[in-house]
């Protein structure tokens, strides 16, 4: 069907006198409001997208997929050949064991609490993109094995004193208590000795031989590495994990993978995934962007809402020229036809209007990451944005929608004129 009469009238009308000035403004502000709307919608569903995004990225290159821990906390022994069994598993692609405690860190009068975690590098490296956050380079192979062979064969001395170990400090953690590589730092853990005054809580003295930034405030404030080995001598746990960590060919199969590695570990242990651990705050991010949706979306309906007042206008100003078309053989549809086309060029003049500035102001943000935030607050330190054109696409049929839902009125309105009863004191 063509509408070449009805298009040609549409765009006529839009275009209007200097006696209908006040129509054309209000037009103007129609194309306005929706591009207005859809610009602001794109963008905020791009801050949206771009922080799922990057919570996710900077979880996920600093945590495993899955995590395999004793049910009753006590930790994991023997735990070679169930590291080595597990790591055949259909769907698992790395495996790495790690042994969690709480501490203490402390330089001269400023300290900090961090939980610990002992790694063997080689193996974290498989699960994490721990190393690449890591400077200056090659100080998180520091932490290898090896390296503590080689000093033990090296030095002839105690314990006490033998060169401090290595130990890798989140940023904002190194920051509040004043540290950084090269600086020594005592490490105070809970699992002490017993004494006949009680538990005296161990101290020992570590080098910061790195310092790593994922991004994600969580861990940048409260992590550190060390050795397994070192681990275990100050938490007096010889050959203890208490965490055997997993990555996935399918990050987001996680949980049901979860559940056949809880299987083949047996009685007594229990698998949480990404999914798991996080899952109320994804589960945030998602209503943040529905409710972005519906709040943004007034912007639109209002602009619609311009129309209807526009082509309600309109039609009181053309009444006579609607008359006329009509005496000539103008059926009713084909008016109401015009006045639907020149609602729809409105709504499609300001979403690609919307469209252009929305994607562009997305692009811009994303490439020159001018907007800074608290990462102690929302734990990301610049604004993520990640546009999509689905996204466009969605934004596009929802402002297309409602401006012609506004044009149904005024349209019906101008096709019901009777031409008679309009030119009847003309």
């Amino acid at each position: 069907m063509r509408f070449g009469f009805e298009l040609f009238f549409a765009a006529r009308y839009l275009r209007a006198r200097r006696r209908q000035a006040v129509i054309g403004v209000v037009t103007a502000i129609s194309i306005l409001g929706i591009a207005a709307g859809v610009a602001a919608l794109i963008i905020a569903l791009a801050v949206t997208n771009g922080m799922r995004r990057d919570v996710q990225d900077r979880l996920l290159g600093s945590s495993a997929h899955i995590d395999l821990l004793r049910a009753d906390a006590k930790g994991i022994r023997d735990w070679k050949p169930l590291v080595e069994r597990l790591g055949h598993l259909p769907h698992v692609v790395a495996d790495a064991p790690g042994l969690y405690e709480q501490v203490l860190v402390a330089r001269g009068p400023r300290d900090g609490g961090a939980l610990l975690k002992g790694i063997l590098p080689t193996a974290e490296n498989r699960i994490s993109h721990l190393e690449s956050t890591v400077t200056p380079a090659g100080a998180f192979a520091q932490l290898a094995p090896q390296a503590l062979d080689a000093q033990n064969s090296a030095s002839n001395a105690s314990s006490d004193l033998a060169a401090p170990a290595p130990v890798i400090l989140g940023s904002d953690l190194a920051e509040n208590i004043g540290a950084s590589v090269g600086d020594s730092v005592m490490i105070i853990s809970p699992q002490g000795e017993l004494t006949p005054l009680g538990i005296v809580p161990k101290y020992v003295r570590f080098r910061v031989a790195g310092i790593f930034h994922s991004g994600f405030y969580q861990y940048d404030s409260g992590m550190g590495y060390i050795r397994l080995g070192d681990a275990q001598r100050l938490f007096a746990e010889p050959d203890l994990i208490t965490v055997i960590d997993f990555r996935v060919d399918d990050l987001y199969a996680a949980d049901r993978i979860a559940r056949s590695v809880e299987k083949a570990a047996g009685p007594g242990f229990q698998a949480t995934s990404w999914m798991e651990e996080n899952r109320e705050l994804f589960r945030a991010l998602a209503l943040q962007r529905v409710v972005t949706f519906l709040i943004l979306g007034l912007i639109v309906l209002v602009a619609a809402l311009n129309i209807l007042i526009a082509l309600t206008m309109m039609v009181m100003e053309k009444t006579r020229d609607i008359a006329i078309l009509m005496s000539f053989g103008v059926e009713p549809a084909q008016i109401r036809r015009i006045f639907l086309l020149q609602g729809l060029l409105i709504s499609l003049i300001g979403t690609a209007l919307g469209l252009a500035l929305g994607y562009l102001g997305a692009w811009a943000g994303g490439h020159y990451h001018f907007v800074h935030l608290s990462a102690s607050l929302y734990n990301l330190d610049t604004l993520p944005f990640a546009p999509r054109l689905m996204d466009g696409a969605l934004v596009s049929v929802v402002s297309i929608g409602v401006a012609l839902l506004a044009t149904l009125y005024p349209s019906s309105a101008a096709a019901s004129i009777l031409p008679a009863e309009a030119l009847r004191y003309e």
